[in-house]
């Protein structure tokens, strides 16, 4: 098997100017690219929503090799509501916290040096006190898992992850694709997941040659292909070809293809600053708010 690379979270965000001042003043993550659509993707990248959206790539570094968050934006939805899919990024920065306790952003400590965090929208960061050893100090995500022996095998033995630790007391498991790259950590919850309405997508690259391949093997085991192999464009930037899974909980699953996703995730020097244009120009907001109506919730 070629080499796989953890890539990015996907996040709904309906308070964009707001998320946007989480992630760069607290977290201390720098815009990597913006992009805007008019309509919405093939491969439903921004949710089941057809209206203009955005999207938004931070992070410690460039994607090549550093996890990122993607900041999904559609112009019309004003909110999400959360499930009980997703636990948690665990990222490791003396500097998140420092800048968190000056900025007098809410903070919890729970347990020795790890502190919870919320971004607007209500998704958790535990950041651990100290500096990171790897370039990248975004160390795991975690989703719940309704039962974890069925996920792992689905994670492991399916989509070729290795498995770095097990605690059965704790329900949890760590896997990952190599030592250096951010983990999954899949947790036991003992009931169904509830993915809201503000389900994300964890995605992955793959040798493109291998992108239908996968497609072949969640077939042949039955299981849930969301999105079959598509090309999906980006004006002015690559053609990028994807499959889209489910695991046995319904948390969603990209794969892209590497090559192509090299090329079009290279760091825009210009993102930040396309960013915030766009912030400004988005009048989304005041069109609500003349007609005296609230932004729909998704």
């Amino acid at each position: 098997m070629g080499a796989r690379r953890a890539l990015h979270f996907v996040f709904k965000v309906a308070d964009r100017a707001q998320t946007v001042r989480f992630y760069r003043e607290v977290l201390g993550m720098r815009v990597l690219r913006h992009e805007e659509f008019e309509e919405g993707c093939k491969a439903t990248c921004n949710g089941p929503y057809d209206g203009k959206w955005s999207k938004t790539m931070v992070g410690y570094g460039p994607e090549d090799d550093h996890f990122v968050a993607e900041l999904t934006y559609n112009y019309g939805v004003g909110d999400y509501r959360l499930g009980n899919d997703f636990l948690g990024v665990t990222v490791v920065s003396h500097q998140a916290v420092s800048n968190a306790k000056k900025l007098a952003w809410p903070l919890k400590e729970t347990s020795g040096g790890i502190y919870l965090v919320e971004a607007p929208g209500g998704y958790k960061f535990y950041l651990e006190d100290r500096e990171s050893p790897k370039p990248d100090p975004v160390l795991k995500v975690t989703l719940a898992v309704s039962s974890l022996p069925k996920s792992v095998a689905f994670w492991s033995k399916l989509l070729g992850m290795k498995i770095y630790q097990e605690d059965e007391s704790q329900q949890r498991v760590l896997l990952g694709y190599a030592e250096d790259q951010c983990k999954l950590e899949l947790q036991g919850i003992g009931q169904a997941v509830d993915h809201g309405t503000a389900f994300g997508r964890i995605a992955f690259s793959c040798p493109k040659e291998q992108l239908l391949d996968i497609e072949a093997l969640m077939k042949k085991e039955n299981q849930k292909i969301l999105t079959p192999f598509v090309s999906l464009d980006t004006p002015g930037k690559a053609t990028v070809q994807v499959v889209i899974l489910a695991d046995p909980d319904g948390h969603e699953i990209c794969f892209v293809g590497d090559e192509g996703f090299r090329e079009l995730s290279k760091v825009d020097p210009n993102g930040g600053k396309l960013l915030d244009e766009a912030m400004t120009a988005d009048k989304s907001n005041e069109w609500f708010a003349k007609r005296n109506i609230a932004k729909p919730s998704a």
